[in-house]
């Protein structure tokens, strides 16, 4: 029986944009990140990605100048197949839960691009 502290959890997120994966329940994954800045146009082409704000403030951006402002406590769902970009002006903090097969920056590969290994490795 494991039980994460969700606080102590997110003293082990060093990096922005660097998701960490802090359980699974079936075939989600939930995650943590630090985010500043921005991340990058992208998509997710069969998995829905969810956004849960701790601490902070953050917004996605979707094409069409479209954006979801999120505060601490809310949560938002960005749909597959929608190309959006998640930026925080200032330091956030996130959950996310996203399946098992969801890659980090969807459709591109960046610099921040992360590897699920990469997030497996807290």
């Amino acid at each position: 029986m494991r039980v994460v502290n969700l606080s102590t959890a997110f003293a082990s997120v060093t990096d922005h944009w660097s998701p960490k994966v802090v359980g699974q329940v079936n075939d989600q994954y939930v995650k943590l990140a630090k985010i500043h800045g921005t991340l990058a146009w992208h998509k997710h082409d069969t998995e829905d990605e969810l956004f849960l704000v701790m601490k902070g403030r953050m917004r996605i951006e979707y094409e069409g100048g479209v954006a979801v402002e999120l505060g601490e406590g809310d949560m938002h769902v960005v749909p597959r197949d929608t190309l959006h970009n998640p930026v925080a002006d200032e330091e956030c903090w996130i959950a996310l839960i996203e399946t098992v097969t969801t890659k980090h920056t969807g459709d591109v590969d960046t610099p921040l691009t992360k590897s699920i290994d990469q997030q497996l490795s807290a």
